[in-house]
């Protein structure tokens, strides 16, 4: 890690707070019709006709128009800013942590990115599973109404009332404990697999042992750290879709339908076979890897525009963190 990088104690926090809320708002409404097209192809059941992304795209189209890919939106959206807040300042104070954890033990520059990054994306999933969970299911069930005999509501507080009525708070956090197993590992593989694909990137490339005076270019940079998110995201999404798959069945899932995880597991193999597990990972491997490479740049351009004023010459020429 050397000086170049911006790390926690570096960042203006309530710059960071509030743009990093406005930023990644936007990256939301650009990609959410793709969790809303994943969702509904893992609840598909045998009978519905809109089994391939492009038909489910058409068919929200048909009944509902542009809003009908939005379905759940706002309900994300209220509930993403607090849950971001608790992710970004775990990640960032974890991985500050973990670096100087496992300086003593003399890794290669990329295990120890892999390790931080892992073990603070982990932490940092953990942390904010208590307020993502909760949205999630609601969100959930937003984005798969009136499709595949699946109820109706009036909007989020719709949902969030019909569930406390039939299930109590157990209700909002069903699935809690595959979210957990599906997020952690996953957030884990993600940033993992960013931290140490951004070093060997750089080594293949020919810059991993430059002294800091040569500082790569702003677009080498930005290439990099995209490729990074692109791997992380191919990684992550072709572990843990089972689980994502699993967890997203039981949180549709109505009072009178409650099911256990080895049952959805034999309705998924029985309807597709072994296949059924991995339902949606097409469109879940292209949402977490735009997802991710969209969120690492802006979080990065984030940091960026974030720096504190001793920071600005370093920032203008292109200096940003490769963690």
């Amino acid at each position: 890690m050397g000086s170049t990088e911006i790390n926690w104690d570096r960042l203006d926090k309530t710059k960071f707070y509030v743009v990093g809320a406005g930023l990644f708002t936007g990256v939301t409404v650009a990609l959410y019709p793709i969790s809303v097209v994943k969702t509904r192809l893992q609840v598909a059941s045998k009978e519905t006709m809109e089994r391939s992304a492009l038909s489910v795209v058409k068919g929200l189209l048909r009944t509902d128009g542009i809003p009908g890919l939005y379905k759940g939106f706002g309900t994300v959206i209220t509930g993403a800013i607090p849950a971001r807040i608790i992710f970004l300042t775990a990640l960032e104070t974890t991985k500050a942590a973990s670096f100087k954890m496992i300086e003593p033990f003399k890794l290669s520059e990329t295990a120890q990115a892999a390790i931080a990054n892992g073990f603070a994306g982990m932490t940092s999933s953990l942390m904010s599973q208590a307020v993502f969970v909760p949205i999630d299911v609601i969100s959930q069930k937003l984005m798969v109404q009136g499709y595949s005999g699946h109820a109706q509501y009036s909007g989020g507080l719709d949902v969030a009332r019909k569930v406390l009525r039939s299930d109590g708070i157990r209700g909002l956090y069903r699935g809690f404990g595959l979210s957990v197993m599906t997020y952690s590992p996953s957030t884990a593989v993600w940033w993992a697999s960013y931290g140490s694909s951004q070093r060997l990137l750089w080594r293949f490339l020919g810059d991993g042992d430059k002294n800091e005076k040569d500082t790569p270019s702003l677009p080498k940079i930005i290439f990099v750290q995209a490729a990074g998110g692109i791997i992380a995201g191919a990684t992550a999404s072709c572990i843990t879709t089972p689980l994502d798959t699993i967890k997203t069945r039981l949180q549709v899932m109505g009072h009178e339908q409650r099911s256990s995880v080895k049952q959805v597991v034999k309705d998924l193999i029985k309807e597709d076979g072994w296949k059924g597990v991995y339902r949606g990972l097409g469109p879940r491997f292209f949402s977490m890897s735009a997802w991710g490479t969209s969120m690492i740049l802006a979080y990065e351009y984030l940091k960026r525009l974030c720096a504190k004023d001793d920071e600005t010459a370093g920032l203008q020429t292109g200096i940003i963190s490769i963690d």
